[in-house]
């Protein structure tokens, strides 16, 4: 199926790897011009050829700390200078460090919301205007299963994910009548650091080993098997698509069967 997109700028975040980049890898094959961001120079760079040399796409790489507004917004004119405004935006962003109530300290919410919540937010209102303008325009945030089913132990990331979904559904109502749709993404277990990382630290807490852990993991998904982040990318990019123009406000699992839930 052609999408529509063909050189249609898009800007992924946190895309060096992971959800993001798989994200950017199907973006660019869909012939996007697409720009990625990460903290770590080199890897993004490395990224961003890689992606481009698979798919034939101009794909170009941005060291980027969301955590802080400033860089954010430098990396917005850098994507305006290089590639022209993003009609299509995947915001996505590391997770905060996980934690229960007792354990997290209370400097660690404003981080977190930082991170998690304010960076989205941040890049969502750097695109509305010129996508407003050209009457067309997607916006789609990966968040997280925790989002309907909180998980244990990721008080941070439950808390900021959440309040992200309010403000994209509310985003999504105001922003349809310009042709922009605004939808989030809900990945359940996927192979990425992030799992690597809760993996490890369930295993330390239960004595058990990181191999048995993700076992557990693989057992606790109907589909028995963990995700790819290249399929989740597809979601992206059907999300991004003309013919996705229907579909705004939504939160889509991406899970496996994961979430146990009705609605």
């Amino acid at each position: 199926m052609d999408l529509g997109i063909k050189g249609k700028v898009a800007l992924v975040t946190a895309a060096s790897r992971g959800l993001g980049r798989g994200c950017a890898e199907n973006l660019a094959a869909e012939q996007c011009r697409v720009a990625i961001c990460a903290r770590n120079a080199q890897a993004v760079e490395q990224a961003a050829r890689e992606i481009s040399r698979q798919t034939g796409a101009e794909v170009k790489g941005f060291k980027t700390d969301l955590s802080r507004k400033a860089e954010i917004d430098a990396l917005l004119d850098e994507v305006r200078e290089t590639l022209g405004p993003p009609q299509i935006l995947v915001t996505n962003a590391g997770g905060p460090p996980p934690g229960t109530y007792a354990s997290t300290p209370l400097e660690a919410y404003d981080k977190a919301l930082e991170l998690t919540l304010m960076s989205a937010v941040q890049l969502i209102r750097g695109v509305t205007r010129e996508m407003q303008a050209q009457g067309w325009g997607r916006i789609i945030a990966i968040t997280s299963i925790s989002v309907k089913q909180p998980i244990g132990n990721l008080l941070l990331s439950n808390m900021a994910r959440a309040g992200l979904t309010g403000f994209l559904k509310t985003a999504a109502t105001e922003l349809a009548p310009d042709g922009i749709t605004v939808n989030a993404l809900l990945p359940g277990t996927h192979k990425t650091s992030r799992i690597t990382q809760l993996a490890e630290d369930r295993a330390q807490r239960s004595g058990k080993s990181v191999a048995e852990v993700y076992r557990e993991m693989e057992n606790s998904i109907p589909c028995r098997m963990i995700g790819e982040p290249a399929e989740f990318g597809t979601a992206a990019a059907f999300l991004a698509s003309v013919q996705a123009r229907y579909i705004t406000g939504q939160s889509l699992l991406v899970d496996g069967g994961q979430y146990g839930g009705l609605f």
